[in-house]
């Protein structure tokens, strides 16, 4: 066959308007399913980052608005909570003994003296371990500047995503993180943080921490705070009863 027949048989195939719908249907269906596929995971995993980071906050809102010491159950209860809210098992697989969902709440506060944030109490549920002063070093970057004192609430969560469809995504954790003030009290206390020498209810005036709330020293403050008056703002300064 010369060049020239090829060329005209090329043309005429490029030119060529009939066909078998039936054909054309078969080669195409597989194409959209195999696009469709895609875009829905990619849709997916955006839409589950989302539902986790709106978790996040919701809790981060709810512990600042805590002014009573927190218990252990509350922890649990919050877990149970983000389990409700991204629609995951609060409760290890049966075959890798890991859990679908993780959270993780700690406040630190910071210390002008040496310029550096310090872990007050920190609270885990899941795979993750409770996070520790030495820890804050991959933080730093992470947190706003504060008033010498002042506190901040951090709360993070994962989350093992599996794609329904493989199209080109594998298995990956989609991970959450915020901060917040508390707000209706200078602190938020945990109670398993409380038996150490800081200050939190331990009578010991001169025991390091800023804390004096529900201590039973001379000094003591009482930080249940329902008219507000010992709020601390983020400039750092304590409203007062006008």
């Amino acid at each position: 066959m010369t060049l020239s027949a090829i060329k005209t048989r090329l043309h005429r195939f490029r030119t060529e308007t009939d066909g078998y719908a039936t054909l054309e249907v078969a080669i195409m269906i597989p194409i959209l399913f195999v696009l469709f596929g895609a875009a829905w995971v990619y849709f997916d995993v955006f839409r589950q980052q989302t539902v986790n980071q709106k978790a996040n906050y919701a809790i981060g809102d709810m512990v600042s608005r805590e002014t009573e010491v927190l218990e252990d159950e509350y922890f649990d209860n919050t877990f149970k909570l983000l389990g409700v809210l991204t629609r995951n098992s609060v409760l290890p697989d049966e075959l890798t003994g890991l859990f679908p969902a993780d959270l993780r709440i700690t406040v630190v506060s910071y210390k002008e003296a040496n310029d550096k944030f310090d872990v007050e109490w920190s609270v885990a549920r899941g795979d993750y371990p409770a996070l520790e002063t030495q820890d804050l070093n991959n933080y730093t970057e992470r947190l706003p500047n504060i008033a010498n004192g002042a506190e901040l609430i951090l709360v993070e969560t994962w989350e093992d995503y599996n794609p329904v469809f493989r199209v080109g995504l594998a298995p990956l954790e989609i991970r959450t993180y915020s901060f917040t003030h508390p707000r209706y009290a200078p602190q938020v206390l945990y109670a398993g943080a409380m038996g150490e020498n800081n200050g939190w209810g331990n009578g010991d005036q001169d025991a390091p921490g800023s804390s004096l709330c529900t201590n039973n020293a001379e000094n003591a403050t009482d930080c249940t705070n329902e008219d507000g008056s010992n709020n601390v703002e983020p400039n750092g300064q304590s409203k007062s009863k006008g």
